[in-house]
């Protein structure tokens, strides 16, 4: 049987074990829902919130208009909380940007990509990789003067070695779903 006739609508997520996650989602039609300081505040709150709700340690992450990325690490019981986490989180956070528009009951997010971890090179790629993202749309210059992204607070709690090792990796042969 193949994916797809397990999962017609959907990417599959076959997130159980323990270890480092990197999910990325999209608003509907790439939709800008997103597209002001207070919905991205929001948003950025919720996701902050609901991840420490949940047990997942967030490592990066980044919101933008009608996307965002994070990397994580799951609970020690495992990853399998992530759907309801993201589920939460769409839900919440559909419900405000709905009641901003007056557009009850629309569709805000269409799906989210999760991906195991498991290579230190390819967990530091994609810190760095988030950690850059409204630098790799074109929205900021340099990634600390994005708020609604980890960068700025990622240099303050990193060691300088650290630091210095992430932002050595390359990035522009990792396979994203970043189209948006």
């Amino acid at each position: 049987m193949s994916d797809q006739s397990v999962w017609p609508h959907a990417p599959p997520h076959f997130t159980e074990d323990f270890g480092v996650y990197m999910v990325t989602a999209s608003t509907c039609g790439k939709s800008p829902y997103l597209g002001s300081r207070k919905r991205l505040r929001y948003v950025h709150e919720r996701l902050i919130s609901l991840a420490n709700h949940y047990g997942w340690t967030l490592q990066a992450w980044a919101v933008l208009s009608n996307h965002y990325h994070f990397v994580a690490v799951s609970p020690e019981e495992g990853a399998g909380s992530l759907s309801r986490f993201i589920s939460h989180l769409h839900t919440d956070t559909a419900r405000f940007l709905n009641e901003l528009d007056g557009e009850l009951g629309r569709k805000v997010w269409q799906n989210y990509w999760d991906t195991q971890i498991t290579h230190d090179t390819s967990h530091y790629a994609r810190l760095k990789y988030v950690n850059e993202n409204a630098v790799h749309h074109g929205l900021v210059n340099d990634a600390t003067d994005y708020p609604w992204c980890s960068a700025r607070w990622f240099e303050k709690v990193s060691s300088v070695s650290f630091y210095n090792v992430v932002n050595s990796f390359k990035t522009d042969r990792l396979n994203i779903k970043d189209d948006f």
